[in-house]
């Protein structure tokens, strides 16, 4: 299986959280097949963004949450 990751972004309440203000107005950056290229549309939308401190976008690692298991420990 790729290693999924979503980028996306909003307003957020508190720039410390991510407490999205608006759920609907949240921007897709989009879905991509290996962090690298996940880093690099993070950088280029949070560059966009940079004088907006309520403006915050984050990478998303989907094949985590699609296969948890894969992070469980190993039972004993």
């Amino acid at each position: 299986m790729s290693k999924l990751h979503l980028v996306f972004g909003g307003r957020v309440t508190d720039p410390r959280t991510l407490e999205f203000e608006d759920l609907d107005s949240i921007e897709i950056v989009g879905v991509f097949p290996d962090f690298a290229s996940a880093e690099k549309a993070w950088r280029a939308a949070a560059q966009r963004t940079v004088d907006d401190a309520e403006m915050k976008f984050v990478v998303v690692h989907l094949h985590r949450l699609l296969e948890p298991d894969l992070l469980a420990p190993p039972a004993a």
